[in-house]
């Protein structure tokens, strides 16, 4: 814990961006010096991929709150995903695209707006859109393990998730590097000027510049740590910082621990526009016994300082603008358990019902509590939340990787720390469909 302050420390606000370019220059640096053949390369048409994912996803939330109006989507995607490979030589050039199509079947007026759910965005009237089309593409650099690209992105990191959660796809607008020249480590960075909103075809959401850089790194077999730092202009600086390590117990069991924190900073003027303070530090430690088909987990989390972790939104509705979903703690459900000066503890369960049932069969619980929030009327608010999700995929025949998953959480929160977070009863329906073209 230590050595997480310690390196919070050194990347804090004031050398956030310094960090950025000098991992850009690290990644190039190393480029130079351990570029290999790279991979295995048949041509830009040889390895061009068109896949299709058809996605039939409802969610409806049941707020307890007095005066608080329930909320429910349904709709009907399909994302088209074009990679191509790259053309042959020393540097090669491809190309990438995403086309995504929803229609709405349900979640019209007085039910859709709900921000965690955002599957169409409303009109001044409050009218949900119909459908939305919308589409990105790529072009990339390829040089021996690295890749460097600007266009449409989809970022899947812990600084930076494209959330893809929901019924279409967020997506973010720049230049992104990617580099793999030295075994086991992984170097990324980019610099992004807009942000498409999951439910909106368009890319005006207030986002003018975000960047981010960092590594992560398999040390052994067992021990992996990675370590990023991105900056949103007038917004926020923040790091993060994850380590995992598994240790084999027996043929069938083994032991294993995830740690992940974030430390962030808020911009004056955007903490005074949020009335609130401007640091947190926030981080949670999960241990699980995995033992043949079943995982029993027991996790920690506590946020500190004088606002709660602040993430995702966009920047035209108040929010910070890094992804839908960059929060990668172990207390996150529906709720995060993220509020100012919260602490929350984690019990939960996780079977593998394949080797008894149904293979492709799987269902998790879990039970989080959360307490200690501080919000204007107490320093003592409390959350807890009961979470159960069941998974099925196909495993063979004609609707082989079909996925049906089905979630259901019940969250209650103390009225005291209302303006924190709201309970209620949440369902969640996803079918998928994923299957390639060519």
């Amino acid at each position: 814990m230590r050595t997480f302050y310690t390196i919070l420390k050194i990347t804090g606000q004031h050398n956030v961006n310094k960090v950025l370019p000098l991992a850009l220059f690290t990644a190039l640096s190393v480029n130079a010096a351990f570029a290999s053949s790279g991979l295995e390369n048949n041509g830009f048409i040889a390895d061009s991929h068109l896949n299709m994912l058809l996605r039939n996803a409802y969610i409806d939330r049941d707020y307890k709150d007095q005066g608080v109006r329930d909320r429910a989507e349904w709709g009907q995607a399909i994302i088209a995903t074009y990679t191509s490979g790259f053309t042959q030589g020393p540097v090669g050039f491809g190309v990438d695209a995403i086309g995504q199509y929803a229609v709405r079947l349900d979640g019209g007026r007085g039910r859709s707006g709900a921000g965690g759910i955002d599957f169409f965005a409303q009109d001044n009237s409050g009218r949900a859109r119909s459908d939305l089309a919308k589409f990105g593409a790529t072009a990339k650099m390829r040089f021996s393990n690295t890749v460097f690209s600007y266009g449409t992105q989809r970022p899947v990191l812990p600084i930076l998730y494209a959330d893809e959660s929901r019924l279409l796809n967020e997506t973010f607008t720049g230049f992104m590097l990617d580099s793999k020249e030295i075994d086991g480590l992984d170097i990324s960075a980019g610099y992004f000027t807009a942000e498409q909103q999951k439910s909106d075809d368009s890319h005006d959401t207030g986002l003018n510049s975000l960047s981010f850089a960092g590594a992560s790194y398999q040390f052994n077999p067992r021990f992996s740590g990675a370590f990023y730092a991105s900056s949103v202009q007038d917004v926020i600086n923040k790091q993060y910082l994850g380590m995992k390590y598994q240790q084999p117990i027996a043929d069938d069991q083994r032991f294993a621990l995830d740690f992940n924190g974030y430390n962030s900073r808020l911009d004056q003027n955007y903490a005074q526009s949020l009335d609130t303070g401007r640091s947190n530090t926030i981080w949670s430690l999960a241990a699980s016994y995995i033992w043949d088909i079943h995982t029993f987990k027991l996790a920690y989390q506590q946020s500190s300082g004088s606002t709660g972790y602040h993430y995702g939104g966009y920047r035209n509705q108040g929010g910070v603008g890094d992804g839908g979903n960059t929060i990668w703690l172990a207390n996150s459900y529906w709720s995060d358990f993220n509020g100012e000066d919260e602490r929350s503890w984690q019990l939960a369960y996780s079977v593998d019902l394949g080797g008894v049932m149904l293979p492709g069969l799987s269902y998790d619980v879990a039970y989080v509590r959360g307490d200690n929030i501080k919000t204007s009327a107490t320093d003592n608010g409390h959350e807890h939340e009961f979470f159960n999700q069941i998974q099925y995929k196909v495993q063979d025949g004609l609707a082989k990787d079909l996925r049906l998953k089905l979630r259901y959480s019940v969250l209650r929160v103390s009225s005291d720390a209302a303006d924190y977070n709201i309970g209620g009863n949440e369902v969640r329906v996803f079918v998928e469909y994923p299957f390639g073209i060519f």
